[in-house]
């Protein structure tokens, strides 16, 4: 028996294109009863905002076949049979291979990305043009262990006034879990190892400034009860839910780009797959025009400098990344001492 299908007309910059969905009905978060066919309809409406903040960005698909309860697995390039409007560029990955990847120029295939079974998107911060110098300074804003996004947000606000002093303009959007995304539209004449020591000036300066509410230890152990700022994030091929991005979470949340007004009393959990359409015919997207006035990292790679020359040296990568020149030991502070 075929299963059911059926035919969305998705408007673009091309026209109208006819994106087939297969198994409409299917339940992707079973909690909220929300369909393959609902998440559609909720990308198609909100594709302007989405496609400006996600659009023309090396992106990596993370897919449900079963819902957000069952499997999980990411693709990267776009399988045998893809549409010729969902496009690729090829990029290169820490390990110095390069591959085509996935991006998006229109709203038909970020459809066509739910028609396969996608919920979470992952953008890079660098464009298709120049995939190896980021337009985008990201730092995520973690809370651990006996922390909440209140949390995240005294920390949000201090990160902000860090980064104005340091010429950059900060926006802000909710993660769709439990922590904030601060990012800052930057011009492009960094390559990635740079910009995250951009990030990680920064997140020294902040964690002196409220060393009781944030930290920059990358081993759990170290952190405490703190928010973490993960300057991982900042690496090459890692990538953070983009804004507009359904997240694989019972409730149906999204990656919502917020005023820095709507900080006080934030409550993520009302942001949903539901609920972001009347929100945005109603205030308008936050983020609109975010990548009208990029700034530069000049400042924080002083700083970064300026820590290197006091004692202060590189951070430890993740541990599928090749050994970095000046990177610390890889191995967890406890273990280190035990076998000491």
């Amino acid at each position: 028996m075929a299963s059911e299908r059926i035919t969305l007309s998705v408007p673009g910059p091309h026209g109208v294109r006819e994106v087939s969905l297969s198994s409409p009905n299917r339940v992707l978060w079973p909690k909220l009863g929300i369909t393959k066919h609902e998440l559609a309809e909720y990308l198609i409406a909100v594709s302007g905002p989405f496609l400006e903040a996600n659009g023309y960005r090396p992106v990596s698909l993370e897919r449900f076949p079963s819902g957000v309860d069952g499997e999980r697995f990411y693709s990267k390039n776009p399988p045998k049979g893809a549409p010729d409007f969902v496009e690729t560029v090829t990029v290169a990955y820490n390990s110095g291979r390069r591959h085509p990847q996935l991006f998006f120029s229109e709203p038909a295939a970020v459809v066509w990305a739910a028609q396969m079974n996608t919920v979470v998107f992952h953008p890079w911060a660098s464009r298709v043009s120049d995939t190896d110098h980021p337009i985008e300074l990201r730092i995520d804003l973690d809370p651990q262990t006996g922390t909440d996004i209140s949390d995240a947000a005294v920390v949000a606000l201090v990160l902000r006034a860090v980064l104005r002093e340091a010429g950059l303009d900060a926006w802000l959007k909710t993660s769709g879990n439990r922590g904030l995304h601060v990012f800052c539209p930057i011009e492009p004449t960094c390559e990635f190892l740079d910009v995250r020591h951009a990030v990680i000036a920064a997140g020294r300066e902040l964690e002196r400034r409220v060393p009781e509410f944030a930290t920059m230890a990358w081993w759990k152990e170290e952190r405490g009860q703190k928010v973490f700022i993960d300057f991982n994030q900042a690496n090459r091929d890692r990538t953070m839910a983009g804004a507009y991005s359904p997240r694989a979470l019972p409730d149906a949340t999204v990656s919502t780009p917020i005023t820095w007004d709507e900080l006080e009393g934030l409550d993520p959990t009302g942001f949903t797959v539901r609920s972001i359409v009347e929100r945005l015919e109603t205030i308008g997207d936050p983020w609109a025009g975010f990548s009208a006035l990029p700034g530069r990292v000049d400042t924080l790679l002083e700083w970064w400098q300026r820590d290197v020359d006091s004692g202060l040296g590189e951070l430890s990568f993740p541990p599928d990344f090749p050994k970095m020149p000046g990177e610390p030991p890889r191995v967890q502070p406890s273990r280190a001492k035990a076998s000491s």
